[in-house]
């Protein structure tokens, strides 16, 4: 969502008549009235739609402190009551978000892309924080880490869930729990297990997709790739480098580890394919694919699907596919170069409307801000949507 021109909201900005800010507007409080009924009182229903003002306005630092003073308050004490203490349902405005994406955003040939992202942070107080690798800093950080979940079509796309890791350390110390707020019901679940919980919320409310695809944290997680193929749902799922696959040779099956199948592939095996549009033009890579000698339905396969690089042959990807037979070779490239566009969506998300920019510690905080912030985010892709030609033309 964010290209080479500028950012998401200078794309939709330059496309917008300022005549039709008065429409964003009125857009925007349409999107509050969706979420109205989850506030109780007019105080925090008032005081939700100066948030998502302040998150989509010019405010530097979309803190407490800012965003207060972006509504005209004296201090912070109304938006941190938001966030902590005003009683709303952080899971019930989710459940809004993902209806609104959908019904503005669906669409044909549409995915599901899990990712992670982390929230450098001071400390040991935050809820989930600790040292821990975090992909957005690419290396070992003092960091939260949340799970997201983004809904992606021919019209747009815009996340539609959230998680917040609670590593084990966490989820074992009660002290630690009460101070952060963590409900009792929360236990310790792996990044798989929290994007496989939020897939089963997104099948449960009839959200219908071509595709889920994801990094190999995911793919090479294999009770997520079983609960994807008890659903027949499609997937291309990066693995890592010592996954092995089950492959046919001699009248025998054989489990192979990936690099060794690829290793033995003859030269015609490889095509050159576009995995999509780069900052830099197409993304082009030699792939190649084998078909596994594992179980399926009748009229499904198993595949590993390989990347290489045309500048260094020896680098390498691998993925894992669950489709129908039938499945084309570039259909699965397709989809596999999909997946990049998300680590883009999460940029725009922290630039744009502050998602990593709060300064809460406590568990029901966390889930309320970054809420939030992808309903605003999710508002700005919308727009861009209604400027963008119509792709069924």
């Amino acid at each position: 969502m964010v290209g080479e021109s500028g950012t998401q909201t200078e794309e939709v900005a330059q496309q917008v008549a300022v005549g039709d800010v008065q429409a964003w507007a009125a857009g925007l409080e349409a999107m509050h009235a969706r979420i109205a009924s989850r506030f109780a009182r007019a105080e925090p229903r008032q005081r939700a739609l100066a948030y998502l003002k302040g998150l989509l306005g010019p405010v530097e630092r979309k803190n407490g402190w800012q965003l207060a003073e972006y509504a005209g308050d004296a201090t912070p004490d109304g938006m941190q009551r938001l966030l902590a203490t005003y009683e709303w349902d952080a899971d019930l405005v989710r459940d809004d978000l993902r209806r609104y994406v959908l019904e503005h955003l669906g669409g044909p040939e549409a995915i599901l892309v899990i990712d992670e992202t982390g929230f450098v942070k001071k400390g040991d107080k935050s809820v989930g924080v600790q040292r821990q690798y975090s992909g957005t800093a690419g290396r070992i950080e003092n960091c939260q880490l949340g799970v997201f979940l983004a809904y992606a079509s021919q019209r747009g796309w815009a996340f539609i869930d959230r998680a917040l890791y609670l590593p084990s350390e966490w989820a074992a110390d009660s002290a630690r729990r009460a101070e952060a707020g963590v409900p009792e019901s929360i236990i310790f679940q792996t990044k798989p297990q929290l994007a496989q919980a939020m897939l089963a919320r997104a099948c449960s409310a009839g959200v219908a997709v071509d595709w889920v695809t994801a990094d190999e944290v995911y793919g090479s997680d294999r009770p997520l790739r079983q609960w994807l193929e008890s659903q027949r749902q499609p997937y291309v799922l990066a693995v890592r480098a010592n996954e092995y696959v089950r492959v046919p040779g001699g009248g025998l099956v054989w489990s192979v580890a990936v690099p060794e199948v690829v290793a033995n592939l003859a030269a015609e095996a490889w095509q050159q394919l576009s995995a999509g549009p780069g900052a830099k033009g197409p993304r082009v890579y030699d792939w190649a694919r084998v078909a596994l000698a594992e179980e399926a339905p009748a009229g499904w396969r198993h595949w590993l699907l390989a990347r290489r690089s045309l500048k260094d042959t020896r680098e390498l990807a691998y993925y894992r596919v669950f489709a129908p037979a039938e499945t084309t070779l570039s259909v699965m490239v397709q989809t596999a170069g999909r997946r990049w566009l998300i680590e883009e969506a999460i940029e725009t998300a922290k630039g744009e409307v502050g998602l990593d920019q709060y300064e809460v510690r406590r568990w029901t905080g966390w889930h309320r801000h970054i809420t939030l912030a992808l309903l605003a985010h999710a508002y700005l892709a919308v727009l861009r949507a209604e400027v963008q030609p119509d792709p069924k033309g």
